[in-house]
């Protein structure tokens, strides 16, 4: 039997990446945008063709129409090679990458245009269970399992570690000014904490059971927060008081949400199988968003169209929702909305049904939703181990219609626009992709070894002089704020004069213990020796 060899031809060629670039969309529109003058003519209607893809325009072109920000095409799945369920996807403010959260405390960071692996780290010990960017886009908190708040530098430098609830923070929201933020815990309570002192400065006590989510409004000194008690309240956070309390869901609250391009309205959604939208103006529910067969879980507003929503599910499904529309199935009598009745404080919430369904989006619960902040791609984050990317589908374009993610795998299958086999081995060349990716990563980063002098240091957290960069911060994020390693390896001092080395030392050492290197695999001829005095594989076939 011949010894195992490496390949050592060729580079294999890797499978082609779908990449969104955003560019050209928008320096389109740039160049052909005019001013808003009531008498000007219209720019041509987009149709459904192809040769309309080069006059597709972002979203910021179009506030009015949100119906072509739609993301109902899957762009790109993207895995690691150790994987773990999604908790948190949070793109940077910039755009350019996308940020995950996951069960074993680690981030992961995405390319935002190829969607491809950048690099990981270990940032807490437990699951990461919220991250907020400052609006000045300066810093990033997160919070885990354990109840602890990390401060991050843009650089993933781990600059503070407070520890500020005894159980799970489920919640966390800036406010506008960011000189406070918001937590909220399975502990029932909800704590305001100075940013700059990390000083805790008000207790908000009201909810009768654990505090599922916090928002803080995006312009006024205004929080929410939605509770397992299945009520939602509205907080002064100067005072600490609570302004209202909102009855309209009859189960455990998920997720609370501030409508962010005018701060009007408030989407709630819970396990009763339904979100709301309440009018801050009149403190009442205004549209019931059905249409979900099981919880939903997860929303996300869009950053531009104020009409836009779009929810996650227990069932793994993603709706897509316009407001001003009411989209009825057929067989449902259209209702009217609370703002042309008469009386509009005491008229009944009008009914709105999704605009569109991708019903299998994930194979599991769907944690989290972000938007990119040029709002023309979505990031859902799930249980089932993916973060996964949609975006609109090009003019002309209609093969999502019979994708998997609209109408199932075994429909998908049956009607030949899936084939299992071939999507195995696209999963695979992904992962093998992607688990490349991570190490040539780890590689060029030059991932340090651990501190042995040191091991009850908390991540994030190292002595002076210990891994530090020249402007005096420290990091734990490989190739990012540390000192280069020697050149030449590690230098061990000459012994003092008359005087030798013990035996057996200085230890060998590799020449570059800082790299990963993969140990060599057995010889399978001497493996199968091996066997056969064993007693096995004596007996020919």
């Amino acid at each position: 039997m011949a010894d195992y060899h490496q390949y050592d031809g060729p580079p294999r060629p890797r499978p082609k990446r779908a990449v969104t670039d955003y560019g050209s969309t928008t320096v389109q529109w740039m160049r052909n945008r005019r001013p808003r003058y009531k008498n000007m003519a219209a720019p041509e209607v987009e149709r459904p063709s192809a040769s309309y893809i080069v006059d597709m325009a972002p979203p910021a072109a179009r506030i009015a129409n949100a119906a072509e920000s739609i993301p109902a095409k899957a762009l790109h799945s993207s895995l690691n090679k150790v994987k773990h369920p999604i908790n948190v996807v949070k793109w940077t403010p910039e755009g350019r990458r996308l940020l995950t959260g996951s069960t074993s405390g680690e981030f992961t960071l995405w390319n935002g245009m190829g969607f491809n692996f950048e690099t990981i780290m270990q940032a807490h010990e437990s699951a990461i269970r919220g991250v907020a960017y400052t609006h000045t886009d300066d810093w990033l908190l997160s919070a885990d399992q354990t109840g602890i708040i990390k401060y991050w530098q843009t650089n993933f430098n781990n600059v503070k570690e407070i520890q500020a609830h005894t159980e799970a923070i489920r919640g966390l929201a800036i406010a506008p000014t960011d000189s406070k933020f918001v937590t909220a815990a399975d502990d029932t309570t909800l704590k305001i904490w100075d940013f700059a002192s990390s000083a805790e400065e008000l207790t908000l006590n009201g909810h009768g059971w654990e505090v599922r989510t916090v928002d803080w409004h995006p312009t006024k000194g205004l929080l929410c927060s939605g509770s397992k008690d299945h009520t939602v309240k509205l907080w002064d956070p100067r005072t600490g008081r609570c302004l209202s309390t909102l009855h309209g869901h009859k189960n455990p609250i998920a997720k609370t949400l501030f409508e962010p391009v005018l701060g009007n309205m408030m989407a709630t959604c819970a396990r009763d199988h339904t979100a709301r939208i309440f009018d801050l103006r009149m403190m009442r529910d205004v549209l019931l968003l059905r249409g979900h067969e099981k919880d939903v879980t997860t929303m996300a507003w869009h950053p531009m169209h104020k009409n836009l929503l779009s929810t996650g599910g227990v069932d793994g499904s993603i709706f897509h929702w316009l407001l001003d529309e009411q989209n009825a199935p057929p067989g449902i009598a259209p209702t009217t909305s609370p703002y042309d009745t008469a009386d509009a404080q005491n008229a009944p919430a009008q009914t709105i049904y999704p605009a569109h369904k991708v019903q299998y989006a994930h194979d599991f619960t769907v944690w989290t939703l972000d938007w990119h902040p040029l709002g023309h791609i979505l990031a859902s984050g799930s249980n089932d181990r993916v973060t996964r990317f949609w975006a609109r589908p090009r003019p002309g374009d209609a093969s999502w219609t019979a994708d998997r993610y609209h109408i199932g795998t075994a429909a998908a299958e049956a009607q030949g626009t899936y084939d299992r086999r071939d999507g195995r081995r696209q999963m695979r060349d992904e992962e093998e992709q992607e688990a490349e990716d991570e190490a040539e990563g780890l590689v060029d980063q030059k991932l340090p070894p651990k501190n042995p002098g040191a091991p009850l240091l908390p991540p994030g957290l190292t002595l002076p002089g210990l891994n530090t960069s020249p402007d005096g911060t420290s990091s734990i994020l490989p190739g990012i704020g540390g000192l280069p390693p020697p050149p030449g390896g590690l230098q061990i001092p000459p012994p003092p004069p008359g005087q030798g080395f013990p035996p057996g030392f200085p230890p060998a050492m590799d020449p570059a213990p800082w790299e990963r290197r993969r140990a060599p695999l057995p010889s399978q001829q001497d493996s199968l020796k091996a066997e056969m005095r064993r007693g096995n594989y004596r007996k020919a076939r």
